[in-house]
């Protein structure tokens, strides 16, 4: 066994998953994202409310439950990424294509097969 550097960095951020899992699950709780992301409740309420301020997500009640609804039409925060369409790192996490809040996107390759092969 090698020296992995320990479990102190990661690929992806917990906003990541986050959005990955409501893309997997439009409907799912709060309490089942936090088990399938490995975070707390509370870190997933609070990283909804992050998501839904920064419009990559909306959510409606549908009597007791949350629906999202995904806006990945949106740029990636952060500089070095911002020509990086949000769709296609929904495309490696999740393996299929995601639709906008309101119009789903036309049906098309993954992001990895498009531009890697």
């Amino acid at each position: 066994m090698g020296d992995d550097g320990g479990q102190s960095w990661s690929f992806f951020t917990a906003h990541a998953r986050v959005l990955a899992e409501i893309a997997r699950n439009p409907d799912a709780r709060m309490r089942d994202i936090a088990l399938t992301c490995r975070i707390t409740e509370r870190s997933v309420h609070r990283i909804v409310t992050d998501l839904e301020r920064a419009r990559f997500l909306s959510r409606r009640r549908i009597g007791r439950r949350n629906h999202y609804l995904l806006h990945p039409d949106r740029e990636h925060r952060h500089p070095a990424e911002a020509h990086l369409p949000v769709p296609a790192m929904l495309d490696l996490l999740t393996g299929h294509g995601h639709a906008t809040s309101e119009t789903p996107m036309p049906a098309r390759r993954p992001y990895l097969e498009r531009h890697c092969g």
